[in-house]
């Protein structure tokens, strides 16, 4: 197996390696007492959180490596998300390396005295063959209380992974939704006239090629379980749907006559839509993962593509020229019901259904550039979050509170990523070339 074969073996294997192995330490929830935080409040202020580095217990200078790394990491991945102010250790009135931040030890009033929140602490101890065991807590200074606490053994490589579970912890006990920190973003990359998928880690780190087809490859989507992948490629000359796994690579070509193309799949289930032309006009039908055709989803005179399901399946949001200019319809599966949507400007492509299933992200053409938009599934006035560049193809993260966009603010089109407010916009990925169509996993619940 090639070094490329074994890295994504390694991102989506879908059982842990039995030389990590991760259990309680102790868990507690305040849940009870207070509403969890809602981050999709326009008006909520960052929240101050303290995360001192960790505390060496091997007394090892050689481990001071890891405990600053553990702490940093844990301090990127919350300031990823937009909603937190890490406050600066400089400011702290505690020295981790004593035993001032042992459970029984805290002295809250040092750090509700710099303005943190919430405090997290965590120690490491390393043992021969180069195994460690973590520990983290995050408490409530103001409450003087413990939300949740966990410890990890593994190997020195895995303290990433231990971090990010733990970080998902915090998103998990303060806002009660899984947190994004094991989720990938596909995206394309262009170089000369080639264009290739790459998937990344969730904060644009790891940046790796998944597709070789010295041709065009556009639209990836991945599967509601992550185990799958569909994407347009013009390898064999014109438009046709492939539909991979994404560990193994197995799978299945749909090569109908006319486009095959802008695949979304079916939430929960092993099925897509997919717009298809082999009848005359781009219409969207349900496919099976296998590739056969279930049924017509569209019927009209003029272009349909760019399906988006809602969270529960029971409808999809797609783009449609059926009333002289690109815009959002949205129709319903079992009634066929259908509505426009968008009727604010002329031309609305590339819808994207939030995973709380009450609004959609899409471009839309304003002063002749495209920006990133965002309106409520049930209608109404939609709301600009872009206003530099081109921004185009919206994909929300796992929990519905960032958007991954591409954008040429800077230039040449990069992923860029901001809350779904539209607030800390900010590049995730430069590469070389252009980057462009992200599209954001589901959480993968054991990376």
């Amino acid at each position: 197996m090639n070094l490329k074969s074994r890295f994504f073996k390694f991102m989506f294997k879908t059982t842990l390696n039995t030389a990590v192995s991760f259990f309680l330490l102790i868990s507690a929830a305040q849940s009870a007492e207070y509403d969890y935080l809602k981050f999709t409040n326009p008006f909520i202020k960052k929240i101050p959180i303290a995360v001192p580095d960790l505390r060496n217990m091997n007394a090892d200078p050689a481990v001071n490596e890891l405990t600053r790394r553990g702490a940093d990491r844990l301090s990127s991945n919350l300031a990823f998300t937009g909603f937190f102010k890490l406050l600066d250790r400089s400011a702290f009135l505690t020295d981790p390396q004593k035993n001032e931040l042992i459970p029984s030890n805290i002295k809250f009033k040092n750090w509700t005295a710099i303005r943190a929140e919430y405090l997290v602490t965590g120690s490491i101890k390393v043992f021969e063959g180069d195994m460690i065991e973590v520990e983290f807590r995050l408490y409530d200074t103001f409450r003087e209380n413990l939300k949740v606490g966990k410890r990890y053994k593994g190997w020195k490589n895995d303290l990433d992974r231990m971090v990010r579970r733990f970080s998902n912890e915090i998103v998990f006990n303060l806002t009660g939704i899984k947190g994004i920190f094991n989720s990938k973003i596909a995206f394309i990359s262009k170089k000369s006239k080639k264009k290739d998928i790459y998937i990344c880690d969730f904060d644009g780190s790891n940046a790796q090629r998944y597709t070789k087809t010295q041709s065009i490859t556009l639209s990836p989507a991945w599967s509601s379980d992550g185990q799958w992948i569909a994407y347009t490629s013009y390898v064999r000359g014109k438009p046709d749907l492939y539909i991979r796994n994404i560990i193994q690579k197995h799978g299945v070509v749909i090569r109908k006559k006319g486009s095959n193309i802008t695949p979304d799949w079916v939430p929960g289930r092993f099925e897509l839509a997919a717009s298809l032309s082999f009848s005359g006009d781009p219409e969207i039908y349900l496919l099976t993962g296998k590739g056969k055709v279930v049924k017509r989803l569209t019927n009209n005179r003029g272009i349909d593509i760019s399906p988006s399901w809602s969270p529960d399946g029971k409808k999809i949001a797609f783009v449609s020229k059926r009333s002289g200019t690109p815009q959002l319809h949205i129709k319903n599966i079992s009634s066929g019901g259908l509505q426009r949507l968008t009727f604010v400007g002329k031309q609305n492509t590339q819808p994207c259904w939030s995973p709380k299933g009450d609004r959609i992200a899409y471009s839309g053409m304003l002063k002749g550039l495209n920006q990133i938009l965002v309106i409520s599934s049930k209608g109404g006035d939609p709301v600009q979050l872009t206003f530099e560049g081109d921004n185009e193809s919206p994909s929300w993260s796992p929990d519905g509170n960032l958007i991954v966009f591409s954008s040429t603010r800077e230039g040449v089109s990069r992923i860029y990523v901001m809350t779904a407010i539209g607030t800390d916009q900010r590049r995730l990925i430069a590469l070389p070339g252009q980057q462009s169509e992200p599209s954001w996993s589901p959480a993968f619940s054991n990376n």
